[in-house]
C-alpha cells in the first residue's frame, strides 16, 4: 500500500484544505507544505528499502478493479521512475514554498490545484496499467491548464488554450495507439489485459507496431516537447506563475520521454531501433534551435523555457542510441534539467516578485543589491551550461559519449548546442547581474529566509549528483540493461544499416 499512500497523499491534503480551510490562508498553506513534505519523506522512504540489483519492479501493487476489461490497479516502481518520483515530490514542496507570497488571489484554489497535480504525475510514474496510465496522464492536464490559466500572465488565457489543445491531441493519439495495441493482443491470442508488463511481452510487429508505436511517439513528442511540436512550450512557460514553470519544466517534459521507454522502446523495440537516425536528427535539430532561438530572447523566462527545447533535445539523443551511458545519461539528465531549470525559473520569479519585469534589458547590477540571489543565479547558471563538478555536466557528458558511440556527427552536433549554452546563459548572467546598475534597483531588498530555504535543497541536488553521481546512476544500471536486452537482437540486425544511413547523411563523417 506504500505507492498508492504515495500517489493520494497529495489529494488527500486538498481535501482538507477544501473542507476545513477557506478563509485562512495560513492555514491551507501550512496544509500544502506539510502534505508535500510528507510525500516527500514516503518517496525517500521508498528510495531507501530500493534494490539496485535487479531491473524489475518493486513495491508491487496489483488488484482486480475492471475484471471484464482485463484493467487492474496495478502500481510499481523501478529505477526510473523512482527517480522521476522522487523529483515530482522535491520539486512540489519547493513549488509550494515560492508560491508562499506571489499569490495572492484565490490562494486555496491554487494549493488545492498544485496538490491535484502532484497525484496525477506521481500516478503516471507509478502507474502499470495502460488505462490506469492514461487515467492519471489526463488528471494532469487539468489543474496545469488552470495553473496557467488563472494565476499566468497578460496572456494566460491564450497559453493555455494552446498548452491544452497541443497536450489533449496527444492524449487522443495515444488513447487510439492504446486501445489497437490491447485489440490486437486479444485477437491474436492474449487474455483481454491493459497490464504493461504483460503487454510488453506481445510482440508487436507489421503495420500495427509501425503505426501504434507512431501514435505513441507524437503523443510524447509533444509533451516533450520535441521540434517541431514545441511552440506550446515557450508561451505556456512565459505565462505560468512561478510554481507552475517549475513543475511544467521540471516535472511534466519528463512525463513524455518516460512515455517513450515505457511503450515505444517496451512494445516496439524493432522499430524504435529503426526510428533512431529520425528521432537523433530531430534531437539534433533540437539542441541548436533551442539553443539559438535562446540567443536572442529578450525576456529572461522565455529564453529558460527555450532552453528546456535545447536539454530536452540531449535527452530524447541519449535515450535513443541505445547503449548504457547514452540510456543512463538521458534520465540522469531529467533530473538534471528539472533541478536546474526549476531553479531558474524561481530565480526569475524572484526577481519578477521585486521589479515587476523580465526583460534582460530592464535589469543591470541586480548584484549589487541582491548578492545573495547573484551567488545562487551563478550557481544554477554554471550547472545548466555544464560545469564540472555540478550535476549538467554529468548528464551531458554521459549523453555525448553514448552519441558518439553511435554516429560522431550526432555527438558534434550535440556539441555546437553545449557551446550556444554557455553563450546564451553567460549573456543572460552578465547583463542582469552585473554591467551598469540600473537605479531602480538599488534599493531592492535581497532573498528572504523563505526563499532561501526553497533553494536550498536545489543546490544540495546539483552539488551531489555533481560530485557523487554513482548514487543516482546505480539505480539506473539495471534498468539500461534491460532496456538494451529489449533491443539488442534488432541492434544486431539493423544496427549496421543504420550506421551506413547515418554516415551517407552527413558525408561518412
Amino acid at each position: 500500500m506504500s505507492l498508492t499512500f504515495l500517489t493520494f497523499l497529495p489529494i488527500a491534503g486538498a481535501v482538507v484544505m477544501l473542507v476545513f480551510m477557506r478563509g485562512r490562508p495560513n492555514a491551507y498553506k501550512a496544509t500544502a507544505l506539510v502534505t508535500s513534505i510528507l510525500t516527500l519523506g514516503v518517496a525517500v522512504y521508498l528510495a531507501a528499502g530500493f534494490r539496485t540489483d535487479t531491473a524489475g519492479f518493486q513495491f508491487i501493487e496489483d488488484h482486480h478493479w475492471i475484471e471484464s476489461l482485463g484493467i487492474s490497479y496495478h502500481l510499481g516502481v523501478d529505477g526510473i521512475s523512482l527517480l522521476l518520483v522522487l523529483l515530482t515530490t522535491l520539486l512540489t514542496v519547493v513549488a509550494v514554498l515560492c508560491s508562499w507570497n506571489s499569490i495572492k488571489d484565490r490562494g486555496l484554489a491554487f494549493f488545492i490545484s498544485l496538490l491535484v497535480l502532484e497525484t496525477g504525475m506521481l500516478g503516471v510514474f507509478v502507474s502499470m496499467d495502460l488505462f490506469l496510465f492514461y487515467v492519471f496522464w489526463e488528471i494532469q492536464l487539468i489543474p496545469m491548464y488552470f495553473i496557467i490559466g488563472v494565476w499566468g500572465g497578460a496572456r494566460r488565457v491564450y497559453a493555455a488554450i494552446k498548452f491544452f489543445l497541443f497536450t489533449f491531441v496527444g492524449s487522443v493519439i495515444m488513447l487510439v495507439a492504446i486501445l489497437a495495441v490491447v485489440w490486437w493482443y486479444a485477437k491474436n491470442g492474449g487474455p483481454l489485459t491493459f497490464d504493461i508488463l504483460e503487454l510488453q511481452k506481445a510482440g508487436f510487429s507489421g503495420s500495427l507496431a509501425i503505426w501504434s508505436f507512431i501514435a505513441f511517439f507524437v503523443a510524447f513528442a509533444i509533451k516533450v516537447p520535441m521540434f517541431p511540436v514545441h511552440t506550446w512550450l515557450p508561451d505556456a512557460h512565459t505565462e505560468a506563475p512561478t510554481a507552475g514553470s517549475v513543475i511544467l519544466a521540471g516535472v511534466l517534459l519528463k512525463m513524455g520521454v518516460y512515455g517513450m521507454i515505457r511503450f515505444c522502446i517496451g512494445f516496439f523495440p524493432e522499430v524504435a531501433v529503426k526510428a533512431m537516425v529520425p528521432v537523433l536528427i530531430l534531437s539534433a535539430i533540437a539542441v541548436v534551435y533551442g539553443a539559438a532561438m535562446s540567443l536572442v530572447q529578450p525576456d529572461m523566462k522565455r529564453l529558460v523555457a527555450y532552453s528546456s527545447v535545447s536539454h530536452m533535445g540531449f535527452v530524447t539523443a541519449g535515450l535513443f542510441t541505445f547503449n548504457q551511458q547514452g540510456i543512463e545519461g538521458s534520465v540522469l539528465q531529467m533530473v538534471n534539467h528539472g533541478v536546474l531549470t526549476g531553479a531558474l525559473f524561481m530565480m526569475v520569479g524572484f526577481f519578477y516578485d521585486r521589479t515587476h519585469t523580465r526583460l534582460i534589458k530592464d535589469y543591470g547590477g541586480m548584484a549589487r543589491p541582491m548578492p545573495v540571489a547573484a551567488a545562487f543565479f551563478s550557481l544554477f547558471v554554471l550547472g545548466s551550461l555544464g560545469l564540472p563538478g555540478l550535476n549538467g555536466f554529468v548528464g551531458e557528458f554521459l549523453i555525448l559519449v553514448g552519441v558518439f558511440q553511435y554516429a560522431k556527427v550526432f555527438a558534434v552536433i550535440a556539441s555546437v548546442g553545449v557551446v550556444l549554452g554557455a553563450a546564451y546563459l553567460l549573456w543572460m548572467y552578465q547583463r542582469t547581474m552585473f554591467q551598469q546598475a540600473n537605479e531602480k534597483w538599488l534599493s531592492l531588498k535581497d532573498l528572504s529566509a523563505r526563499e532561501i530555504v526553497s533553494l536550498v535543497p536545489l543546490v544540495g541536488m546539483a552539488v551531489w549528483i555533481g560530485l557523487y553521481p554513482h548514487t543516482f546512476l546505480n539505480l539506473l544500471h539495471a534498468p539500461a540493461q534491460s532496456i538494451i536486452s529489449q533491443v539488442q537482437p534488432y541492434l544486431a540486425e539493423h544496427g549496421n544499416s543504420l550506421l551506413e544511413m547515418a554516415g551517407s547523411l552527413f558525408g561518412g563523417f
